[in-house]
Formats: C-alpha cells, structure tokens, sequence
C-alpha cells in the first residue's frame, strides 16, 4: 500500500513538472512573438545569434613551427608589411594583424631557443627582423591616427607629455611622465628608481671627455666627406653640382674647387 501512495505521489510531481515547462516554452514564444512585433533588430540579437563552432588551438605546438619546415635549410617567406600598405587597412584589420604578428614572433622566438638548445640550424632567422619590422610600422600606423583623432577632437597630440632631463652621468634622455598617487617629495621608491640630477668632478671629467669625442667624431665624417668631393671633382669636373651639394651639405663646395686637391691631371685646351 505504502508503494502504491508513493508511486502516485511521483506520478503527480511528473505532472505538475511537466505542465510547468509547457507553461514557460508559451510564455517564452509568446514573449519571443510580441518582441519580433515590437523590435525585430533587437530580437534577432538576442534570440537568433547563431552557434560558434569554430576549434580552438590551445596546445603547446602553437609555439612551434610546422612540422613540414622541421631541418629545412631554407623557407620561402614573404617581406614585411609597409607602412603604405596598413594604412590602408581598418582599425579591426591592425587590431587583428598584431595578434597574428605577435603570435608569428613567439614562434619564431621560441623556434630559435630550441634549435639553439638542440645544437640545430635556425632556418631564415631574418624572419624575426620581418616580423619586428612589421610590427613597428603597424604601431607607427595606429600612433599617427591616433594623433589625428585627439587633433581633431582636442586639438592636442594624445601623447603622453615628455621632458628632456639628465641621469646619473649627466646624459640628457627623453623622460615620459607618469602620474602618481603621492607626490614626488613623498615617493621615496620613484626617488631611488630615477635620480634625475648629476654633478661631482668625475660627472664634470666625464662629459668634457665625452663632448671632446663627439667633436672628433664629427670632425673625422666633415673631413670624410670633404676628401670623396675632392676625390669626385678631380675624377669627375663636369658633374652636377646641384646633386652633390645635396648629397654632402656640409662640404663648402666654392671652397673645394678652389683647392689644388680638386684638379685633375689633365691640360685644358
């Protein structure tokens, strides 16, 4: 009897379990109906997005390359991306394309440390260089629209405001500023990390040293050049002038003809 009871028992709860899901799926279509009458954009958003079926890589082979280019000597590749080229490109397009170049140079990267490690030949290793270069134009790309929205809408360049101070050593760098919950008095971690002053007679002694070999330096390349116009001009005394003011601005051209180094050996008619 007691089996009996508890059967019919489960029977009913079967029952009211299922006149409850036929009561939610005909609220739910009637709802779905009155929405599509209402807001048929809104409804294909919310109840007709379709299923991504799309498989997911997320193994650890991703870091490496293919199997097939495995001991090959030699992998034919591409060049790099332009600048010319991204700027034709959207934001989504870049905002992809660095992901995929950012992936490329994990690859390669790792790639490399493990035919180091295996004591094996890295094949194209210029590849990295590609792929680096790509990167920067991209960047360079999204920095110029960058600016050119904030000139736009603000009128200001977006970038984040730098000053030229000195180190250590007394060597002027490009500091970019940074805010900061405390003040700088009261940042003592800041203070330790980035001392922007010199002084002391060996920081004096360095940079008279210095300067005297950035002098000589430059004085060798202006000495440099003014030899290959003398060397030019006595081969060549008829050629454009105009073409070689442009490619040595620094050299006194009137100067240089002048001198008995830019004559040829040869006797005038």
């Amino acid at each position: 009897m007691a089996f009996f009871v508890t059967r019919v028992n489960s029977l009913k709860a079967v029952q009211n379990i299922t006149k409850l899901l036929t009561n939610v799926s005909l609220s739910s279509t009637s709802n779905n109906v009155l929405l599509s009458c209402i807001a048929p954009r809104v409804c294909s958003k919310q109840f007709g997005v379709g299923i991504h079926t799309s498989m997911k890589q997320n193994g650890l082979m991703e870091f490496f390359d293919e199997e097939k280019n495995w001991g090959e000597n030699r992998i034919k590749v591409g060049r790099s991306w332009k600048k010319d080229e991204l700027r034709l490109k959207s934001n989504e397009d870049l905002h992809k394309l660095w992901y995929i170049l950012l992936k490329e140079k994990n690859m390669l990267l790792t790639m490399e440390h493990e035919c180091a490690h295996k004591y094996e030949y890295f094949p194209n290793p210029e590849r990295i260089d590609k792929v680096e270069e790509s990167m920067e134009n991209l960047e360079t790309v999204v920095r110029e629209r960058n600016r050119a929205y904030y000139k736009l809408e603000t009128g200001d360049h977006g970038e984040r405001p730098s000053r030229i101070v000195r180190n250590q050593i007394g060597l002027p760098f490009n500091y970019k500023l940074v805010e900061h919950i405390i003040p700088k008095f009261m940042n003592k971690k800041w203070r330790q990390n980035n001392i922007h002053y010199y002084g002391g007679y060996a920081v004096h002694k360095f940079l008279r040293l210095y300067r005297e070999k950035l002098f000589i330096r430059r004085q060798r390349l202006r000495n440099h050049d003014k030899s290959q116009v003398h060397l030019l001009l006595r081969r060549f005394p008829n050629m454009d002038m105009e073409a070689l003011k442009s490619k040595y601005p620094e050299v006194d051209l009137e100067k240089v003809k002048k001198s008995h180094r830019s004559q040829g050996h040869y006797i005038p008619r």
